[in-house]
């Protein structure tokens, strides 16, 4: 066996430490003010144990942090503690460290030096029928587990299958900046928790508890809440930090806030970044959707749109105007296969042609080049008055070029068919 004990510093979050550390195994447990990780069989998988403890030790993305191997989870805590006091490691280990550093002696280490033990292989020297008389059974049950005589149980940590965190502030905040400067512990939980999950997240909700009841004798509501939208699944909490940003800068806070929550409100499976060769695949700088969705949350969500196509017969209705931020579904599959005959520009509105001896015209006489394409549909839509019933030809005009022209198909009342100009091609 192989373990490892971390001791993440105070202005890190243990708890995200310890689920970056379950990517790389699943025996992660809190023991006493660190972290201990069973990474024995996990070796292999990340290359050997160089390659492994440069991975995990890298993971938390904040420099240094205190670390110490050993061959069991007690030994690996003691030499943690050997090493953060600045004291030399001993030649012989388990047998040479300190009793300070062995938490079950730690209540006993002024009795046990007063008779002459001074290290954990003295202790272990002594008379067992002794030591379990005099301190009790549990100090020889922790020195066989530091001597991997026993084996080590822990609560072993889990990830939750929902991200849904509530973190109380330690001063209250009256602005957004001070919000969003508390939201960057839980930001960083949140991280961990996707990259453990292979989740990436398109929607999570911000909600702050207020401190007070009423202003000015107005009742307030207990908490307030935002959400916050992707264009794509992310795990990059640079870019969640700047929507919240936008966002909270455009919020004003009812009261003073004292704790804040983070939740997670959709989330798919995690596709990770490309790892192509080619260097067209290796995209530079923001990416597109990064940049709409901060432009819509400065701009106003309606005011930033796009095209999505639609699944509809009629021309004019084959795609409509919709919220960028609402396009991460996949766009329906086209209705036919021979879109590539349509025009680069549709009119507003179908301008109605002149007719003269049944021939359409257009700043002169057209000539038809093709054959009629109908379209019958929109019988089932009671919106409209009447069921669409066209004919499309593309048409050549000397003066305009190539156009896109239909003619109605003629009803009870009418005696001559009526053409209308629809498209243009550049």
């Amino acid at each position: 066996m192989y373990w490892i004990a971390l001791q993440p510093t105070p202005h890190e979050d243990a708890k995200a430490w310890g689920w970056r550390a379950l990517q790389f195994t699943p025996r992660v447990a809190f023991v006493d003010e660190a972290l201990l990780l069973e990474v024995g069989a996990s070796e292999r998988l990340f290359g050997g144990r160089k390659h492994l403890l440069r991975r995990l030790l890298r993971a938390g993305g904040m420099g240094a942090i205190p670390w110490a191997p050993g061959p069991t989870g007690l030994v690996a805590l003691a030499l943690l503690r050997l090493q953060r006091e600045g004291q030399s490691l001993p030649l012989a280990v388990p047998w040479g460290l300190p009793l300070a550093t062995f938490t079950a002696a730690q209540p006993l280490v002024d009795t046990l030096e007063r008779i002459g033990v001074t290290t954990l292989g003295e202790l272990r020297d002594l008379p067992r029928s002794g030591v379990a008389r005099r301190f009790g059974s549990e100090l020889l049950d922790a020195l066989d587990r530091a001597w991997g005589d026993k084996p080590e149980r822990y609560d072993w940590l889990a990830l939750p299958a929902t991200f849904d965190e509530n973190q109380e502030l330690p001063e209250l905040a009256t602005s957004a900046p001070e919000l969003l400067l508390a939201a960057a512990h839980l930001l960083k939980r949140l991280q961990a928790w996707l990259q453990g999950r292979n989740l990436g997240v398109l929607a999570l909700e911000l909600e702050w508890t207020l401190d007070l009841r009423r202003i000015d004798g107005k009742p307030l509501p207990p908490t307030e809440k935002l959400e916050l939208r992707t264009a794509q699944p992310t795990q990059d909490m640079r870019h969640l930090r700047r929507l919240a940003s936008e966002r909270l800068a455009r919020t004003a806070l009812s009261a003073p806030v004292n704790h804040l929550r983070l939740r997670t409100v959709d989330t798919v499976p995690w596709g990770g970044r490309t790892t192509s060769l080619l260097p067209e695949d290796q995209k530079q700088g923001e990416h597109l959707h990064e940049l709409v969705e901060r432009l819509s949350v400065r701009l106003g969500e309606k005011n930033v749109t796009v095209v999505q196509p639609r699944q509809d017969h009629r021309p004019e209705a084959m795609q409509e105007w919709v919220p960028a931020l609402s396009t991460h579904e996949p766009a329906p599959a086209s209705c036919r296969t021979d879109d590539v005959l349509y025009p680069p520009w549709l009119l507003t509105e179908p301008l109605r042609l002149q007719v003269k001896n049944d021939q359409p015209w257009y700043q002169g006489p057209l000539q038809l080049l093709t054959r009629a394409r109908r379209i019958e549909t929109s019988w089932w839509n009671a919106e409209l008055q009447a069921p669409v019933l066209r004919d499309y030809f593309i048409a050549r005009s000397e003066q305009a070029g190539l156009l896109w022209i239909f003619r109605e198909r003629l009803s009870a009342d009418q005696e001559h068919a009526l053409w209308f100009l629809h498209g243009l091609y550049a």
